[in-house]
């Protein structure tokens, strides 16, 4: 007896243009990092600044061992890594039939360390190195909701089992639990630092 064909998954349309285009942002952000670390190793002027006041600024960030994680820059982790979400939302988009279960399961174990490591990064920002870098909340901010929404799907469509009605109900809920996050974030960062009365 041959054993059951698993059949391929397709993520939402929707939901593959969402991490195209919330990829690409990310992208483009991480390059603004970059340009802003070469910056400041240089001296010269970034295509956009990031210092709006002592506590918001991405100096104290970028040059920390925190902002360099590997040995360079993080910003070029962030410019590699985001083509993860464009390659597979445009997979998304270009297979009709689906991709395989553990295609999926990959991704979203990728996007489940995305997740772990800007909570990390942002933890060491605020209690670290007391500021918080513009450009870096911005990948926070695309970062989140990229994981809460993909696992939403994967749990409901059945990339790691049969588990519709948890999956059904994270994904209902994937933009409040999203705000919710943002929220313990800024709140943290307002009690530690005081971000507010630093305008």
């Amino acid at each position: 007896m041959s054993p059951p064909v698993i059949a391929p998954l397709r993520p939402p349309r929707a939901l593959a243009v969402f991490w195209i285009i919330a990829a690409t942002a990310g992208w483009v952000v991480s390059f603004l990092l970059y340009q802003e670390y070469i910056g400041q190793l240089t001296g010269a002027a970034p295509l956009f600044s990031c210092e709006i006041s002592v506590l918001v600024t991405c100096g104290p960030n970028l040059l920390s061992p925190g902002g360099n994680l590997l040995g360079f820059s993080n910003s070029l982790i962030g410019m590699t890594l985001f083509l993860g979400p464009v390659y597979a939302g445009v997979s998304a988009l270009a297979a009709p039939e689906g991709l395989r279960r553990w295609y999926w399961r990959v991704y979203t174990v990728f996007l489940l360390g995305g997740f772990l490591l800007v909570h990390y990064f942002a933890y060491r920002s605020v209690f670290e190195y007391n500021s918080l870098c513009p450009w870096c909340m911005v990948v926070w901010l695309v970062t989140i909701p990229l994981f809460w929404f993909t696992l939403g799907w994967a749990l409901r469509d059945g990339v790691w089992g049969p588990l519709p009605r948890f999956g059904d109900a994270l994904l209902t809920w994937a933009p409040l639990v999203t705000v919710l996050d943002y929220i313990l974030i800024a709140v943290v960062a307002q009690i530690r630092l005081d971000v507010l009365g630093s305008f």
